[in-house]
């Protein structure tokens, strides 16, 4: 079960209200805003806040560390923000464009699974969703966003499945980071840095 706790170690004194966490928190909120505009239909509408979110996903990260606003709560709040957006945009992309959701129903479904598997198995672990931040996640991301929005806008396929074979190679480092950490991080940029810092715990032992 993924902890409830909003206190993360370290983060005592670190404010919640910064920039990056509204802009986290933003694209949160805008989950459900998402659903209703899928399920009444509004495709323009809907690609417009679709392209708000993955913007928000794209400054918030860069914005924490031009600030140096980082914080375990802020990079948490960034995980649950994109799982959850995530495990719902191929929904709704399924009521607004039922026969290219079938079209591409292998590529969904291996995207989907690639978002839910890690977290799940993080959170079997350690108790809550992981929020590695890997480099790769941050490519995939930035593949996925584009490939997805150029294939929803009629263009050619093969940019999105590009971001899918991303998303697969991002899901195997973060499930196998998972199982090297001895205990939940934040940011952590690659396997290499986990296979670091687990050696570094052993070492403190």
């Amino acid at each position: 079960m993924v902890a409830a706790s909003t206190r993360y170690e370290g983060d005592e004194a670190a404010p919640l209200l910064t920039a990056p966490n509204l802009l986290s928190g933003g694209r949160l909120a805008l989950t459900p805003v998402l659903l209703a505009l899928a399920w009444h239909v509004r495709a323009t509408s809907f690609l417009s806040c679709l392209v708000i979110a993955l913007l928000s996903d794209a400054l918030d990260g860069w914005l924490a560390r031009r600030l140096a606003g980082g914080s375990n709560f802020g990079a948490t709040l960034d995980s649950w923000a994109d799982i959850a957006l995530c495990l719902s945009v191929p929904l709704e992309i399924w009521w607004l464009w039922p026969d290219l959701v079938r079209r591409e129903a292998g590529f969904v479904g291996a995207v989907v699974a690639c978002y839910a598997v890690p977290a799940l198995f993080a959170s079997l672990k350690f108790g809550r969703f992981p929020s590695y931040h890997t480099w790769m996640a941050k490519l995939a991301g930035v593949l996925m966003g584009t490939g997805g929005l150029v294939l929803l806008a009629g263009g050619p396929a093969w940019a999105f499945h590009l971001a899918a074979l991303a998303v697969v190679i991002e899901a195997i480092e973060e499930v196998a980071i998972t199982a090297i950490l001895p205990r939940q991080r934040s940011n952590v940029p690659s396997l290499w840095h986990a296979i670091l810092m687990a050696r570094r715990s052993r070492a403190a032992l």
